[in-house]
């Protein structure tokens, strides 16, 4: 039998999608904008939704075919290139997650290796029925890396490292083991050299998620969580379904899917001139890399069409800051949290019997 993964919502996650309460900085008089530099929850009008549409529809017009199938067969050499010139100067180490998707915390204590569930007060909680049942399974392949772990995460689109380092320095659990692989070698290398990069917990891998014939180094049903933050938008949109459900196939019954991403309307999105334009709402930035813009329903259907189940679909609005120059910056991403179910539906369990584990 499997390890279970039980997550429980926590009670501030509404019905209507809108994201939960982080911190308490609200914007209630425009007049103090520039007393912070940024703020929760921000409501758009209908007049800024109606420009951003606007603006969105003015930029629309793809490039020419033979232009999108250089970008397209070219992507490994630009994110190698991204790489070669930031190497990990570009992105901060992501340590709101553990506040996002507390599946990543640690465990209660230092001194006790079962793992936790999420209860209403977003605290982790016990779970003995869990590490009995984990005490009862024998590893899939013995061969493969991080076979004695009991909680194994993978990260996909890893870059430098900026979530996995966090999780091994937070997450003090010896029975976790943490994978991670990023489409550009130049970016795994970075996290093989990294000091902190230690094997006994650790596995980073080159792996392209839009090849989905292409050999994981873990076996199906192994993984109990898998986090995709700003990574499944710089694939082409005909490849996302593919490389969702391939993942899907990783996870134990009862493990989770975590995503945040760009959002439709986003500034990052609004920003982009014409002549950027690949597809509706994808994008080339002037580096060569792409992106993609979510709705909310794109990426439900996605999950479902994967064999999860919701656990959590939100819209995160923010307003960032500017307070040297004065500006006021709208941000909008999208955070998921999906899970697979215990008892597999008997469509999904048809498709996997498809499948060799790989």
């Amino acid at each position: 039998m499997l390890i279970k993964l039980t997550i429980f919502l926590a009670s501030s996650i509404s019905e209507d999608g809108k994201r939960p309460q982080f911190g308490t900085r609200f914007l209630t008089d425009p007049r103090q904008v520039f007393q912070h530099n940024a703020w929760d929850n921000v409501e758009w009008t209908e007049e800024q939704e109606a420009s951003a549409k606007k603006k969105v529809l003015e930029n629309c017009q793809p490039l020419p075919s033979e232009k999108q199938e250089e970008y397209e067969n070219r992507a490994n050499e630009y994110w190698n290139d991204f790489y070669t010139i930031h190497e990990n100067r570009f992105f901060k180490d992501r340590h709101w997650l553990f506040t996002e998707f507390p599946e990543l915390c640690p465990q209660c204590s230092p001194n006790n290796v079962t793992h936790q569930k999420v209860s209403s007060t977003g605290r982790c909680v016990q779970d003995e029925e869990r590490a009995k049942q984990g005490a009862a399974v024998s590893p899939i392949n013995v061969n493969f890396p991080g076979a004695t772990a009991s909680y194994r995460i993978l990260e996909v689109g890893c870059g430098v490292g900026n979530t996995v380092f966090p999780i091994l320095k937070t997450n003090n659990d010896p029975e976790l083991f943490v994978y991670c692989c990023d489409f550009s070698s130049t970016a795994v290398d970075l996290v093989k050299t990294n000091p902190e990069y230690n094997l006994g917990r650790c596995f980073a891998f080159v792996h392209d998620l839009s090849d989905v014939e292409a050999n994981y180094p873990i076996p199906d049903g192994t993984l109990d969580v898998i986090v995709l933050i700003f990574v499944l938008s710089a694939l082409h949109p005909i490849k996302m379904q593919a490389s969702i459900s391939r993942l899907a196939r990783l996870l134990k019954p009862g493990g989770v899917m975590l995503l945040r991403d760009y959002g439709r309307y986003d500034m990052a999105q609004l920003r982009f001139k014409k002549g950027r334009c690949l597809s509706d709402n994808f994008y080339v930035r002037g580096d060569g890399t792409r992106v993609y813009f979510f709705t909310q329903e794109e990426l439900h259907s996605m999950f479902t069409e994967a064999g999860l189940e919701k656990v959590q679909n939100l819209v995160d609005r923010r307003l960032q800051v500017n307070r040297g120059k004065q500006l006021t910056m709208y941000r909008v991403w999208i955070q998921c949290k999906y899970h697979k179910p215990l008892v597999p539906s008997p469509e999904t369990r048809d498709g996997d019997a498809e499948h060799d584990c790989s």
